[in-house]
C-alpha cells in the first residue's frame, strides 16, 4: 500500500465533491447566463474524481509504479482541473483568467502521458 497515493485520492475526491456540490447549488444559480461555464466546471469536478479514484486504486496495488507517474497525474490533474474552475468562475470574479487557457490542455496531456506511463510499467512486468 502506498499511504500518499491514497491519502492523495482521498483529499482529491472530498475536494470533487465539494466543489461538485458547490457547483450544482451555488454556481448554478450565479452562472445562468453561462451555462457553458457551468459545463466545464462540471467536467474539472469529474476528471478530479477520476482521478482521485485512479490514486486510491494505484495506492493499493502491489506493483512498483516508478517515481514519476505521482508528480505526473498529481500536476496533470491540478493544471486540468483547477484550471477550469477558474476559467469558469472568471465571469463571477470579473477577472480574465485566459492566460491559463493553454494550461488546460496540457494538464490533459500529463494525465495521458501518466496513463501511458503505467501502461508501460505494467507491460515490463514479469508476472
Amino acid at each position: 500500500m502506498k499511504k500518499k497515493y491514497i491519502i492523495t485520492g482521498i483529499v482529491l475526491i472530498t475536494l470533487s465533491i465539494i466543489l461538485g456540490a458547490f457547483g450544482a447549488h451555488g454556481l448554478k444559480k450565479v452562472l445562468v447566463s453561462f451555462p457553458e461555464k457551468l459545463t466545464s466546471f462540471e467536467t474539472g469536478v469529474k476528471y478530479q474524481m477520476y482521478m482521485g479514484l485512479s490514486f486510491l486504486w494505484l495506492g493499493t496495488l502491489k506493483i512498483e509504479v516508478g517515481k514519476y507517474l505521482y508528480p505526473i497525474w498529481l500536476v496533470g490533474i491540478i493544471f486540468f482541473s483547477f484550471s477550469i474552475y477558474l476559467l469558469s468562475i472568471a465571469p463571477i470574479l470579473g477577472f480574465s483568467f485566459s492566460f491559463l487557457g493553454p494550461v488546460t490542455p496540457l494538464g490533459g496531456l500529463l494525465l495521458i502521458t501518466g496513463w501511458l506511463y503505467l501502461l508501460v510499467r505494467v507491460l515490463k512486468l514479469k508476472i
